[in-house]
């Protein structure tokens, strides 16, 4: 595996379980947060490199929950 390949970051993203949770789809949640369905999805799927904290603003004020509640550290 080349470093290209390797898992840049060790941080989960829990916006399926919480969704979910919720009876939403990606698209409303979206719409809500104020960012598109691409880069919503890039989150989803855990492939962002960076978020803002007004995104994580939005998304814990439209899902009711805590940072913490949607990002976990894995563990080796």
């Amino acid at each position: 595996m080349s470093p290209a390949d390797a898992d840049p970051h060790a941080i989960e993203i829990h916006i399926d379980k919480l969704l979910a949770e919720h009876g939403m789809t990606l698209t409303e949640l979206a719409e809500r947060v104020g960012v598109t369905i691409a880069n919503m999805s890039v989150l989803k799927n855990g492939r962002a490199k960076a978020i803002r904290f007004s995104t994580l603003t939005r998304l814990c004020e439209v899902l009711d929950c805590q940072p913490g509640d949607l990002l976990t550290h894995r563990k080796p």
